[in-house]
C-alpha cells in the first residue's frame, strides 16, 4: 500500500458521490467533491515548495476547507501540525520554531500579525479564509484537482499535535501513520459505526477529539457529518433528529439538559452519544438517562495516544468510569516512583502500550526518555485504578496529586462528595502552599444557577465522609471554573489564583 493513512481512509472513497459534509449554510460536499479539493490542495502545497517530511501549521476557522487542508497534507506526505484558533502571535511563534515549519496558513485577519513571526524563521505565510477566500485558496483554484499520492509507511510521521503546556513548554506528539490509523479502525468496529452514520459533529477540529476520533472515524466508516463551526445549541437542536451519533465535552451534554427542546422523541432517532475530553459528573448520567432513555460512553484518550480505553457499546457503561482498554491497547497501573504495577483496586499512574502510543515528542529526547519507557510503555502522568471487573477509572493526574503532611490525597475522590452536597453544581480541588504541611486541601465551588451554599452543612457534612486530613481546609466560591477549549478544567490556574490561600 503506497500511502496507507490515506487510502483507507481518503483514497477509498475516490469517485463516490456519497454525502461526506453537511453544513448549517445547506451546502453539501460528496466525499468525491472533497477529494478533488484535497488534491487541488495538495497540489498548491506543492507548488509552495513543500516536500514529504515537511511540517504545514494550520490556523483557521473550522471549515471543509481546513479539513482538505488535513486531507492534502496526508496525500503529499507533508506533517500536518493544527493549531488551537485562540494562540496568540507569541504563542504561534513557538510553535512555527519548535516545529520548523515550512508553511503557515491563518485566517485573512492574522495576517498581519503573524507575518513578522513567519519571516523571522523563514516560514511561507498564506491566508484561508471560512468560505473559501484567501491567497491559498486562489492558487487552489489554477491547480489540477487529480494528485499523485506520495508513498508513505506506518511508521512515517502524518502530524504533530502541541500538548496544552500546562506544566512549561508545550510538547510536539509526534503520531505516524499507524498511531492514527490503527486506533480510527479500531474504534469504527467498537463503536459499530457503518456508511449509514452521520455524525453530528460541532468540536474543533484542532485537537485529537475533533479531527483524529470524529473524522477518522466517519471516514473510515464512510459515514457523513452534519459540520457545525462551533456548538450552538439551536443548532444542535435542530439537526438532532437527522443524526445518529454525536461526540461531545461534557459542557455538550449539560447545555442540552438545560434546553426544554431535547426531549426524547427528538433523539429517537440517535444510536450513540460520546463523551471524553474530561470527566462527566455522575448526575448528568442520570439524568441524560432518565431524560432521553441513552447511557452516554465515556472514554479516555491523551494528545500522545488518541484513544485508550471506552465503556462498551454492548454491555454496562459504568458512570465514574473509562470502560475497558481498547482492542490491542495494553494498560497497566504503576507506583508513581518505583513503576512496578500495582494490585487490581490501587490508585497509581497509568499507563499504555500499543500502536495508538505516539513515536515521542519532538526535538525532546530528554522528555521523550522520561516518559516513554524503552518497552513501549507510556507513563501517562493519569491517577487512576482498575476495578474486579476490569472498568478503568481516572482519579486525577499525577501532578494534581496533594501531598499533606506525608499523605497523598487524591482530590477526585473529594470532587466526588463535594458534587453530591446540596445545590453544588461542580468543583474543583487543589492543593495550596501550607507553612506545616507542604500542602493544604482547597475546594473550588460551582453553585447551581439561583442557589447559595450552605458551607457549614458541607462542611459538616466533609468531616462525617472523610478523613481529617482529606477535608478541605477551605472553601471558594465562583461562578464558573475556568476551562480549555475541549472543556478541561485548568487547575493550574486555579493554583496560581489560590497560592497565597
Amino acid at each position: 500500500m503506497t500511502n496507507p493513512l490515506f487510502d483507507k481512509l481518503f483514497g477509498k472513497h475516490a469517485g463516490k458521490d456519497t454525502t461526506f459534509l453537511m453544513l448549517s449554510c445547506g451546502a453539501v460536499f460528496s466525499h468525491d467533491a472533497f477529494l478533488k479539493m484535497a488534491a487541488r490542495f495538495a497540489n498548491t502545497i506543492r507548488h509552495l515548495g513543500l516536500q514529504a517530511g515537511d511540517r504545514l501549521a494550520l490556523q483557521v476557522d473550522k471549515s471543509p476547507e481546513a479539513l482538505a487542508v488535513y486531507a492534502a497534507c496526508v496525500q503529499s506526505g507533508v506533517v500536518f501540525l493544527p493549531l488551537n484558533t485562540g494562540y496568540t502571535a507569541d504563542e504561534i511563534d513557538y510553535f512555527v520554531d519548535n516545529a520548523g515549519a515550512k508553511l503557515v496558513l491563518c485566517s485573512p485577519d492574522k495576517y498581519d500579525a503573524l507575518k513578522p513571526v513567519t519571516d523571522r524563521h523563514s516560514a511561507g505565510l498564506e491566508t484561508m479564509g471560512g468560505e473559501g477566500g484567501g491567497s491559498f485558496t486562489e492558487i487552489a483554484q489554477s491547480q489540477p484537482d487529480n494528485f499523485e499520492t506520495v508513498e508513505r509507511n506506518g511508521d512515517d510521521l502524518a502530524a504533530f499535535l502541541y500538548t496544552s503546556g500546562t506544566t512549561g513548554r508545550s510538547k510536539g506528539a509526534m503520531l505516524t501513520q499507524d498511531n492514527l490509523l490503527s486506533n480510527a479502525l479500531t474504534l469504527v468496529d467498537y463503536w459499530q459505526f457503518t456508511s449509514k452514520d452521520v455524525l453530528l459533529h460541532a468540536l474543533p477540529i484542532f485537537h485529537t477529539h475533533g479531527l483524529f476520533v470524529a473524522c477518522n472515524v466517519t471516514l473510515a466508516a464512510g459515514g457523513s457529518m452534519i459540520f457545525l463551526p462551533k456548538f450552538d445549541i439551536d443548532q444542535i437542536i435542530e439537526n438532532l433528529p437527522r443524526s445518529t451519533s454525536m461526540m461531545g465535552v461534557p459542557t455538550f451534554y449539560t447545555r442540552l439538559l438545560d434546553d426544554e427542546r431535547f426531549t426524547k422523541d427528538r433523539v429517537s432517532h440517535m444510536r450513540l452519544f460520546v463523551s471524553g475530553s474530561a470527566p462527566l459528573l455522575a448526575d448528568t448520567h442520570i439524568q441524560f438517562e432518565a431524560r432521553t432513555g441513552y447511557r452516554i460512553l465515556e472514554r479516555y484518550g491523551m494528545t500522545e495516544t488518541n484513544m485508550n480505553t471506552s465503556n462498551p457499546y454492548e454491555g454496562e457503561r459504568r458512570a465514574g468510569t473509562v470502560g475497558f482498554p481498547l482492542p490491542n491497547v495494553e494498560l497497566k497501573v504503576c507506583h508513581p516512583e518505583s513503576g512496578e504495577e500495582l494490585p487490581t483496586g490501587e490508585i497509581g499512574v497509568i499507563e499504555v502500550r500499543g500502536p495508538n502510543v505516539f513515536k515521542g515528542y519532538w526535538q525532546m529526547p530528554e522528555k521523550t526518555k522520561e516518559e516513554l519507557r524503552d518497552n513501549g510503555f507510556f507513563i501517562t502522568g493519569d491517577l487512576g485504578h482498575v476495578d474486579e471487573d476490569g472498568y478503568v477509572s481516572i482519579v486525577g493526574r499525577n501532578k494534581d496529586l496533594i501531598i499533606s503532611g506525608g499523605y497523598n490525597i487524591y482530590p477526585k475522590e473529594i470532587e466526588l462528595i463535594l458534587d453530591d452536597q446540596d445545590y453544588v453544581l461542580e468543583s474543583a480541588v487543589i492543593g495550596v502552599p501550607h507553612a506545616d504541611f507542604g500542602e493544604s486541601v482547597l475546594a473550588v465551588l460551582v453553585p447551581q444557577k439561583g442557589r447559595q451554599l450552605d458551607l457549614s452543612a458541607i462542611e459538616e457534612n466533609m468531616r462525617k465522609s472523610l478523613a481529617r486530613f482529606k477535608q478541605p481546609k477551605r472553601y471558594e466560591i465562583i461562578e464558573e471554573l475556568p476551562r480549555n477549549t475541549m472543556g478541561k478544567v485548568q487547575k493550574n490556574i486555579l493554583r496560581d489564583r489560590y497560592t497565597s490561600a
